[in-house]
């Protein structure tokens, strides 16, 4: 687009619009925001200030707090004593003139230089005033890193980047190697609800970016410990989580019906990532909006299992009435991986024993299967002595939290143990480092010698390294007398960060 044409279009409401979405240009107020702050704050105002990496990413499914996150940084930077000039906010979900520029980022960055900041990105950068870009949903353009990487190259920005499909971020890390701090965000936190609830405030067991203490046995006997000294707040926290889920409207709207709170989550995250995403496939390929959303509610069904391909075969021949292959099914699975919806998570590889299976399929937030199944299904153990009949499928959503939790956790890698011929399943398999630890999820009211059966075998075995493992259950009671298995009930696993 020539500057002419730049200016036309800027003319017809787009200039208006940044400048809105920029009100600290006029010496206006940052909208408000809540006071609560969730915990990827900290690690991304830290990368945005430090030298290390010029772009900071965050990521995670829609409606989780990034765009709030993203102006609780830019009061920070104010507070810093940053200069408004320096700070420019663009909002792709709110810009569909955008399709008009050719190259979005480094057009506007050039209005934004002549006319906001006053200088170009050289001059600011001799005289300590490079501009900080706060760039919120920007996988919806097609070549957003190339255009980024560019204005990095030449303007010496800071760049912040927000983004609610992993696959279209990571797509750009090639571009930006070497460029890029990320962070991935998901629903609330079992601490940050205890928040929203105002039910207290704690600091995390495992701080951000700190594996290491999880190959120590002490640092698990330590975590149950922390869940006992904090019951109260725990297992109140842990009634929320069961009752709405972990999505900040579900917990800040505890007054309203589930049915209303259940229909917004259908529309803004479900069908917003489904229908919103679905034109923008790889090589502009569209995808069937109906299959999309019968394999996703397939993965409501099966959440906390690992079906395997005739399983999902069979059932969409049945619903769509269609010959459905494989690949198709795997790509839209990935799809729903990206969008971070869930997380699929693989079976473990180990030397000579590498083995084709199915990955368990773990969703972010079981409010989610509530609202789109129209089944809720309660996880607090107090609701499921009342409710008995919802024991084996509390059972696969407690799984389903747990690995989700878990390959949540920057830098874990995090593996499923599927039965083999001489050696029983196991849940999750955490790697750190060399080491290995078994986990298995029993959510029963009775705990049996057999339920720890695959962890011992597996803890036997010195191949596997694993010294310890952990078994997840329902309930607060120590559930084995094996010294080598540390007992946690879930809502204490889920309070470790």
């Amino acid at each position: 687009m020539t500057q002419q044409e730049l200016i036309k279009l800027l003319n017809q409401g787009l200039e208006r619009t940044l400048r809105d979405m920029n009100p600290w240009w006029q010496g206006d107020p940052v909208p408000p925001t809540p006071p609560i702050r969730r915990w990827a704050y900290q690690p991304v105002l830290n990368g945005i200030r430090s030298q290390l990496s010029p772009a900071v990413v965050l990521r995670g499914p829609r409606q989780v707090g990034k765009s709030t996150l993203l102006v609780q940084i830019i009061e920070s930077l104010l507070a810093d004593g940053i200069s408004p000039k320096r700070i420019f906010r663009i909002q792709f979900d709110d810009l569909p003139e955008l399709k008009r520029l050719a190259s979005p980022i480094t057009e506007l960055g050039q209005w934004y230089c002549d006319h906001i900041l006053g200088k170009s990105y050289a001059r600011a950068a001799v005289d300590g005033e490079s501009p900080y870009f706060i760039l919120d949903e920007v996988q919806n353009l097609a070549d957003w890193a190339p255009q980024l990487k560019h204005v990095l190259d030449i303007g010496k920005i800071r760049a912040l980047v927000t983004g609610s499909s992993a696959l279209r971020i990571q797509a750009g890390h090639d571009s930006l190697a070497g460029r890029l701090f990320t962070v991935e965000m998901g629903p609330l936190l079992l601490r940050e609800i205890a928040g929203f609830r105002q039910l207290g405030e704690l600091s995390p067991y495992l701080p951000f970016n700190g594996l290491s203490p999880l190959k120590d046995r002490t640092f698990w006997t330590g975590l149950r410990e922390f869940g006992e000294r904090h019951t109260q707040i725990r297992r109140s926290a842990f009634a929320a989580f069961s009752e709405r889920g972990a999505y900040p409207l579900a917990q800040a709207n505890a007054n309203e019906p589930w049915e209303r709170v259940a229909d917004v989550l259908e529309e803004t995250v479900i069908r917003r990532a489904i229908q919103h995403d679905l034109r923008m496939g790889p090589r502009g390929q569209r995808r069937d909006e109906a299959l999309l959303e019968e394999v996703f509610r397939l993965a409501c069904r099966y959440a906390g299992q690992a079906p395997k391909q005739a399983l999902y075969l069979d059932e969409l021949r049945r619903s769509q009435n269609a010959n459905v292959g494989w690949p198709r099914v795997l790509s839209y699975l990935r799809f729903l991986d990206g969008t971070l919806l869930l997380h699929l998570i693989k079976p473990l590889e180990l030397r000579l024993k590498r083995k084709q299976g199915a990955s368990k399929v773990c969703l972010c937030d079981h409010a989610l299967r509530a609202a789109w199944l129209q089944e809720q299904v309660p996880l607090d153990p107090d609701e499921l002595v009342r409710k008995p009949e919802l024991a084996d499928l509390a059972g696969h959503l407690a799984e389903s939290a747990a690995g989700y939790f878990l390959a949540s956790i920057p830098h874990l890698d995090v593996a499923h143990f599927p039965e083999r011929a001489a050696e029983r399943e196991v849940d999750f398999i955490i790697t750190v480092g060399d080491q290995r630890i078994p986990i298995e999820v029993k959510y029963r009211g009775r705990i049996t010698p057999e339920d720890v059966r695959g962890l011992q075998s597996f803890i036997e075995k010195p191949v596997y390294r694993a010294p310890f493992g952990l078994l997840i259950t329902r309930d607060d009671q120590q559930a084995t007398d094996d010294p080598r298995i540390i007992s946690l009930p879930l809502s204490t696993l889920l309070f470790m960060r």
